[in-house]
């Protein structure tokens, strides 16, 4: 199943999309959740008759009012997390990003997963991502799912912890490299140069498509795994390739960690962190490394950036001066 956020004329919707269609859910059945977060709150018994309805749309055992997709303006699946943490999740990223740096990989990457906390209220969807004048300096993208929470729950076990995930969406961490470069010397991690935009979209996959894609996870490690391909476009040409089953600590492991002595509730955002060559930072770096002439790519204002995933669709932004 598929769940999106439409807006028109400054009225946010929740609805479906099916094939080339989108179904508000108002005109299903008004019994259903009108936006994302009702959704989430209602956990399984929400997601159950959202189910069901599906099955009767793609049946055509009913009928009901649509939108054509092409005509409907999508924001971002989830528009207000509860919180938003961001892991560090796959060790390709981690690993080459130090080697760049001259560093040796840190053995605590392999003893627990590690997360910071970003801005829930700076969340972006498909389209326009406004920019100050510093956030151009060094403007990158970063290519990683995210997945979003739909039951409470503390002290969660990762053999248990898929259960607490709604679904998987795509995202784009967008980063100005020259502020996070310089702040991070004070050993406090990201902030300013992450606090932004964050995009997510184009719409929540529910764990039920992706079935056919899952995969046994790494050896060691506990949780769902899935088989999916990940790419990033700018300006139509592809910069990035990865892959979701490549990910070293599953979503079940950050959701161990996250929960521990802390209750996650629905609304909560996590993402995966940069799958390996997801970002100007890393294709940089090596490059760097191979050719010390190498020129630098950076996003500018006018970029388009494209990321791809298997199953979870398309997420297509541009980059665009902020007029405060």
């Amino acid at each position: 199943m598929r769940i999106a956020t439409s807006t028109e004329n400054g009225q946010q919707e929740l609805g479906m999309v099916i094939a080339d269609r989108f179904y508000p859910c108002s005109a299903i059945d008004q019994t259903l959740p009108k936006n994302m977060s009702d959704f989430l709150k209602g956990g399984e018994k929400t997601m159950s008759a959202l189910q069901e309805f599906e099955h009767a749309l793609v049946q055509g055992a009913i009928e009901r009012p649509y939108h054509l997709l092409q005509d409907t303006q999508l924001i971002a699946p989830v528009p207000h997390p509860s919180s938003f943490r961001d892991a560090y999740a796959f060790r390709q990223h981690v690993e080459t990003s130090r080697r760049n740096r001259g560093l040796e990989m840190i053995p605590e990457f392999d003893k627990f997963p590690v997360f910071y906390f970003s801005n829930h209220q700076a969340i972006q969807g498909p389209g326009p991502i406004p920019c100050m004048p510093l956030h151009l300096n060094q403007l990158d993208f970063e290519l990683e799912i995210a997945i979003v929470i739909n039951k409470s729950g503390i002290n969660i076990s990762a053999a248990k912890a898929d259960e607490y995930i709604a679904g998987f969406m795509i995202m784009n961490d967008f980063s100005a490299r020259k502020l996070q470069m310089e702040e991070m010397k004070l050993s406090l991690g990201p902030a300013k140069g992450k606090d932004f935009a964050t995009a997510i979209g184009p719409w929540l996959v529910t764990k039920d498509e992706l079935e056919p894609y899952k995969v046994q996870a790494a050896a060691g490690h506990i949780g769902d795994c899935y088989d999916l391909d990940m790419t990033c476009k700018v300006n139509g040409r592809q910069v990035s390739a990865g892959n979701f089953a490549s990910m070293h600590w599953t979503f079940a492991e950050i959701i161990e960690r996250a929960s521990y002595g802390v209750e996650i509730v629905p609304g909560d955002m996590i993402g995966s962190g940069t799958v390996g060559t997801g970002c100007f930072l890393e294709l940089n770096g090596t490059a760097r490394l191979k050719d010390p002439n190498h020129k630098d790519q950076w996003l500018n204002l006018g970029d388009e950036i494209e990321l791809e995933i298997t199953a979870l669709g398309k997420l297509s932004n541009s980059i665009v001066l902020h007029h405060s």
